[in-house]
């Protein structure tokens, strides 16, 4: 649902008539009550100013009232009087618990084999590591080359690079264009028999493309590779199907979408059929088969626990779990229908406010190819993001001039996507002024949005 062509004019009217739609939004939408659920929306449970309007919940979400209680206590309880017993009674599985929560609710993984643990950088070297060392070294010597594209997060083109020089492999990019994103097509294109592993993001970070990961998996296994998804900014928006799309590997952070706070860790989903005939290059002492043998050598693990590899990181994994319970409740597919009903809104209130001032959308138009976030891109975006954060208005900046409307279903209100947006045009319009000598430029970079 979005407002009519006939109410979104601009002007006061048509400001008006978009409001007024996004209140009749909020009052509908079967999803509200969870956003009361975090901290610093209604003033609930918060004694500090609250955003006037938080648009970054891709790149850290909120956290939750639930999350709050359950780390207090767990500080004084949990660690505080169980101490070392904690493990025992509860710690030493959390991560593969949470892990079969996660990927029932949100990744469409049975049990076994998803599990919480290190960052997402560790986590996908991991993972890519041991595809390469299996497909070339122990099944097929001719697979030479990872397959990735130009676009991707710079971790994951990083770690690759690393790789391939660690062992004596060819990178083949795929040039993908930032707006579009990687196509079946230029997958097709790029794999052949030489093809190793290929590693790609299920919504690409700038964008917000989503990916075909039935296709593009299928393509990777007809040329007899094997394909590692980071999910990192599709889970908890978008369903992901992963047994279904007979995926091999997979990794994401928690902290976006999930809420598990700054730094929480990563996880990784291994196939069932793959975990005992990988080997994981960083062999820790939570990975081998018999924890506490402390035996003279290492012995992996059976099943997903052979991936682990130090202590896990207990309190960082907490708060994720209250997120990953309110998506199970609500349902993925429910989750994400919100999430495609803010973005059109956004990209409604975009069209009307921001595009005649010069602004572009550089990410897809049709929701079956965008994630849960909206790029937006013009030259005066750095000194916008700059003037918003200043006034509680946060969006995300990605040089050299993208602007990401990150909107997370379970915690963003249609009002307070309003809000965000018409602060992003009251900026850009003060800035512009600036500029064209209409107005005292240093004023206009400083000029407050309406209603602040």
């Amino acid at each position: 649902m979005t407002p009519s062509t006939e109410s979104s004019h601009a002007g006061l009217g048509g400001q008006d008539a978009q409001l007024a739609f996004a209140r009749r939004m909020d009052r509908i939408d079967g999803l509200a009550h969870y956003r009361r659920q975090f901290v610093g929306t209604d003033g609930v449970g918060d004694a500090t100013p609250n955003p006037f309007a938080y648009l970054d919940g891709n790149s850290l979400g909120r956290p939750s009232l639930a999350s709050v209680a359950r780390i207090t206590e767990f500080l004084t309880h949990d660690w505080g009087t169980r101490l070392i017993r904690g493990w025992d009674e509860q710690w030493m599985d959390l991560p593969l618990k949470i892990g079969d929560d996660l990927g029932r609710a949100a990744l469409g993984a049975g049990p076994g084999q998803v599990f919480v643990g290190d960052s997402t950088t560790v986590l996908l070297y991991k993972l890519a590591r041991a595809a390469v060392d299996y497909r070339r070294i122990d099944t097929e010597p001719v697979r030479t080359e990872i397959v990735l594209d130009t676009d991707n997060f710079p971790t994951d083109r990083y770690l690759l690079e690393g790789i391939a020089a660690e062992r004596g492999l060819t990178l083949r990019w795929i040039h993908a264009d930032p707006a579009s994103g990687v196509t079946v097509d230029q997958v097709r294109q790029a794999v052949g028999p030489q093809t190793a592993l290929v590693l790609l993001s299920h919504v690409a970070y700038r964008s917000g493309f989503l990916a075909d990961m039935r296709t593009i998996t299928e393509l990777v296994h007809t040329a007899g590779g094997l394909v590692l998804w980071d999910l990192s900014h599709s889970v908890g928006s978008v369903p992901v199907e992963l047994d279904l799309c007979d995926v091999d590997l997979a990794v994401g952070c928690s902290y976006k979408y999930l809420n598990g706070g700054p730094g929480a860790p990563a996880f990784g989903y291994v196939r069932r059929d793959l975990q005992d005939v990988l080997t994981q290059p960083i062999q820790g002492w939570m990975g081998t088969k018999d924890v506490f043998t402390m035996g003279p050598g290492y012995v992996p693990a059976d099943g997903i626990r052979r991936f682990m590899s130090g202590t896990p990181a207990i309190v960082g994994m907490l708060a994720m779990q209250d997120t990953i319970a309110m998506i199970e409740e609500a349902g993925i597919e429910q989750v994400r229908a919100k999430s495609v009903a803010l973005t059109e809104f956004a990209l409604s209130l975009v069209d009307t406010w921001l595009v005649p001032l010069g602004v572009r959308v550089t990410s897809p138009r049709e929701h079956t190819h965008r994630g849960g976030h909206v790029t937006i891109n013009h030259p005066a975006m750095r000194q916008v993001t700059k003037t918003l954060w200043e006034h509680d208005v946060i969006p995300d900046f990605r040089g050299p001039d993208a602007l990401r409307i990150g909107l997370s279903p379970l915690s963003t209100s249609f009002v307070e996507t309003f809000e965000g947006v018409a602060a992003i045009r009251d900026v850009l319009r003060g800035v512009l002024l600036g500029q064209s000598g209409l107005a005292d430029g240093a004023e206009a970079g400083r000029s407050t949005p309406a209603g602040l």
